[in-house]
């Protein structure tokens, strides 16, 4: 009998003894505390451990957080002489009543298993009961882009009985706004948490009636550098590419289509990145409307160079025909027909120290370059050095075109009045 008497199961006697102060077995614990009287009040409080993700493509976020519920349940009440709580964990919370709260718009939870159940019972004397678990939970959050990148979002996770009305369950925060506790170390890498808040009201189903409904709301703000050194920056820069393009020879063709064509392309390389990580939402966002502006900058340049490279052409087609007029119908002997643009060098000139001028065609007729018919004569070699450089610096005009002349001013001036409008509107 020593024997057996050191060797007793303590486990088994402790158990029995708890059975004995919590009296589970004595009671339907299938019924909510206080049948058939008023509503059961369930006071909640939480911890919001971490935000873990926002998902824009998705429209949720993922949190992690300790839900905690507070009730008064009779049946569990036990004679305690210092007045000393008991806790267990989750094995008996099968046993007893707990709150059937669930995440309303919840598309995933999960409660934490590892390395057993995250789930804390206590159980004070006079019955009131303390029940906490580590819970991860997807919800849905629905966002409005219209302001995208320089955005806020609102969102909310719900917490609602699931069979308990509300009179039968009163669900309501334990301390106000001071139920809901955030960790300090909470960060985001795309947004910034400007504040936590708690709100309730009833919600209604037609079907089964009304429940008190919990909300714990969360303000998100998102950083802006990413999106200017990944969006903004490169798309300007593109732009500003694509006035380069008035300041090359309008004779040098391939170098300004390949420009403007690149810009082009380019653009629409980054409008495709960027709305391949959002949801396709049929309205317009922020980003959108900046993008295609630009996009429509680095295309009028294309068209800008489409247009002085027609008028060019054109031009010399009214120069050629004037060529062809003038040196059949000139009649004056010892006459030699030449065209002169704005490409001429100090030889040139000098092989024609021997020659005056004799006809010049109008400058209004010759924007781009003029028909000089000169002929032989017996001035001094100095005076018709100073003739000839004299009149071709005044008709010669440059290589330029007119309309390069005007997009130089217009499109960096309208670039940035459209700047000031956009980031005055949306910051």
């Amino acid at each position: 009998s020593h024997i057996l008497k050191k060797n007793r199961d303590l486990t088994k006697a402790w158990k029995g003894k708890t059975d004995q102060l919590l009296r589970v077995d004595e009671h339907d614990f299938t019924m909510r505390p206080a049948f058939g009287g008023p509503a059961i009040p369930v006071g909640v409080d939480v911890q919001v451990e971490s935000l873990d993700s926002i998902s824009e493509v998705d429209m949720d976020f993922t949190m992690t957080l300790y839900l905690r519920h507070y009730w008064k349940d009779e049946r569990l009440s036990f004679p305690s002489t210092n007045n000393k709580s008991m806790t267990f964990d989750g094995r008996l919370v099968k046993k007893i009543w707990v709150p059937d709260v669930f995440f309303v718009h919840s598309k995933r939870s999960f409660i934490h298993d590892t390395t057993t159940d995250n789930i804390m019972l206590r159980v004070f004397p006079d019955g009131h009961v303390l029940y906490s678990m580590r819970v991860t939970v997807t919800a849905m959050c629905n966002m409005d882009f219209s302001h995208f990148p320089l955005d806020s979002q609102t969102c909310s996770l719900e917490l609602e009985s699931y069979a308990y009305t509300d009179e039968d369950l009163m669900l309501y925060w334990k301390n106000g706004n001071e139920s809901l506790k955030t960790d300090e170390k909470i960060s985001l890498s795309q947004f910034l948490i400007q504040k936590f808040h708690t709100t309730s009201r009833l919600a209604f189903y037609s079907s089964t009636g009304w429940y008190n409904r919990l909300y714990i709301n969360f303000t998100l703000r998102r950083h802006i550098f990413f999106f200017l050194l990944q969006t903004y920056f490169p798309a300007t820069l593109m732009v500003m590419l694509s006035w380069v393009s008035f300041w090359i020879d309008r004779r040098a063709v391939p170098a300004r289509v390949s420009l403007g064509i690149t810009t082009v392309l380019t653009m629409s390389t980054i409008i495709t990145g960027v709305n391949a990580s959002m949801p396709r939402v049929s309205y317009i966002k922020a980003v959108d409307i900046y993008l295609w502006v630009s996009f429509v900058f680095v295309f009028l340049s294309v068209l800008e160079y489409a247009a002085v490279n027609y008028l060019t052409t054109v031009q010399e087609r009214k120069e050629r025909k004037l060529r062809e007029r003038f040196s059949c119908s000139c009649g004056i002997p010892h006459s030699k027909t030449m065209m002169l643009d704005g490409n001429y060098s100090e030889s040139d000139a000098n092989s024609l120290a021997g020659y005056t001028r004799n006809q010049m065609v109008p400058e209004e007729e010759k924007p781009e370059k003029m028909v000089v018919h000169l002929a032989m004569s017996n001035e001094s070699n100095s005076s018709r050095k100073r003739g000839l450089k004299g009149h071709v610096g005044l008709r010669i005009i440059q290589n330029t075109h007119a309309i390069d002349k005007y997009s130089r001013l217009i499109f960096p001036g309208t670039y940035i009045f459209f700047n000031l409008i956009y980031w005055s509107v949306f910051s």
